[in-house]
């Protein structure tokens, strides 16, 4: 599927020059899904550090809580990656991250948390993105749309 970005520069189409919308797509997908796969993976090779972090916040139930959000960030950046259930999988992730910024990065005095609030606004905003354009050509959707 040709790109529909038709901007001209210098006489030529720019999209010309660029890679499939589907591509686009699907790059996009695997740099916003990164952070979830790999800090879920984390969560469950190394579940002290998370836990200790979880329960000084406050939260109850330390041990739930670290389950789901485990759960949330592999399998929703697992199925981001593979645009399974594109969708449903970046709205749950953009909760999260804003639910996460709230609860554990709202310590505005604090730069370094300030920074950890804005990047997981920035996340949710490009995950927004997704859930209003959807995985792309290269998704397991687009595979499904196409056989419809």
């Amino acid at each position: 599927m040709a790109s529909s970005f038709s901007a001209t520069a210098g006489g030529s189409r720019a999209s010309d020059a660029l890679p499939s919308e589907g591509t686009i797509a699907l790059v996009g997908r695997v740099l916003l899904a990164a952070i979830f796969v790999m800090s879920g993976a984390e969560k469950i090779a190394q579940p002290g550090a998370t836990l200790a972090y979880i329960s000084a916040a406050g939260l109850p139930f330390p041990t739930l809580a670290l389950a789901g959000s485990a759960l949330v960030e592999l399998g929703g950046g697992l199925a981001l990656i593979l645009g399974y259930r594109t969708r449903i999988a970046a709205a749950a992730l953009a909760v999260f991250s804003i639910v996460t910024a709230l609860f554990f990065h709202s310590n505005f005095a604090d730069q370094n948390q300030m920074i950890h609030f804005m990047k997981n606004v920035a996340m949710a905003g490009g995950l927004l993105q997704v859930v209003a354009f959807g995985g792309g050509r290269i998704s397991l959707d687009g595979r499904v749309a196409r056989k419809r």
